[in-house]
């Protein structure tokens, strides 16, 4: 490991803010918060903030997010957005890489290491993921053209098939579990070059998804009811009253680090 990190912080939607990952308090732990403790055990020490909250979009994120992140001057920062660009209607891949290249390229210019992905294919991992495939591989150059041209670091999840292991998605199939934050966690440790990082997180899981035919379909039945309408029929979710889970810089506890590494 070459670089020494004092600030991280971590701006975003849902997948920043750590959903579905709980950390056994009533909250969520989520990758920005394993990596962030991965920092701090290499380091010994690690101040982080994260910034984000559900539901937003990437203009959102860069009107909201990106100016209180660079007020506490961080050295490390994580972005993922582009998600909920992705399911709006009129979803315009040039709009969302202008809108990526603004906050990476914020970042890159006040000093700060960037990190971050892209989406893995959900052809197998939702009913209509193969319908939004078109547009996940929009959003997906829209993200490497927006780190190439500022610098960031990009960490390519959909040039590698374990991300599009079903079993690594919750139930809503919108949002990882807490082994697919971990895996996230471990890829952008090893971008970074932390010591004790390594390529495991692209290993397929053990087995096979043993779900029978019947079973997969009482499931996607079940998740047409439970999560697509919900999202596509009353339209976006109000999200101005959510907010931050830690919107300040904070030491991260040590005692942690017990239950990092995905374990």
């Amino acid at each position: 490991m070459t670089d020494r990190f004092e600030r991280y912080v971590a701006i975003g939607d849902s997948s920043t803010e750590g959903l579905e990952d709980p950390d056994g308090a009533g909250g969520y732990r989520g990758w920005a918060n394993r990596l962030a403790e991965r920092v701090a055990e290499v380091q010994g020490s690690l101040l982080y903030a994260n910034l984000g909250v559900r539901g937003k979009t990437s203009r959102e994120i860069r009107d909201e997010q990106l100016a209180p992140a660079l007020e506490m001057k961080p050295d490390l920062a994580t972005v993922f957005a582009g998600s909920n660009d992705m399911l709006e209607r009129g979803f315009d891949p040039g709009a969302l890489q202008d809108e990526l290249a603004r906050i990476f390229g914020s970042l890159v210019a006040a000093e700060a290491v960037v990190l971050t992905f892209t989406l893995p294919d959900l052809t197998g991992v939702m009913p209509i993921g193969r319908l939004l495939s078109r547009r996940v591989r929009a959003m997906n150059d829209a993200i490497r053209d927006a780190s190439a041209s500022t610098g960031a670091r990009l960490v390519d999840f959909a040039a590698h098939s374990i991300g599009s292991d079903p079993r690594l998605w919750t139930e809503d199939r919108f949002h990882v579990n807490a082994e697919g934050h971990a895996r996230i966690a471990a890829a952008l440790a090893q971008a970074l070059g932390l010591p004790g990082s390594d390529d495991a997180w692209k290993r397929p899981l053990p087995g096979a998804d043993a779900r029978t035919r019947w079973a997969r379909w009482v499931e996607t039945g079940r998740w047409y009811r439970r999560h697509l309408l919900g999202r596509v029929w009353p339209g976006r979710a109000d999200t101005e009253s959510l907010r931050a889970k830690r919107p300040r810089l904070e030491p991260v506890p040590l005692m942690l680090e017990a239950t990092s590494h995905g374990r």
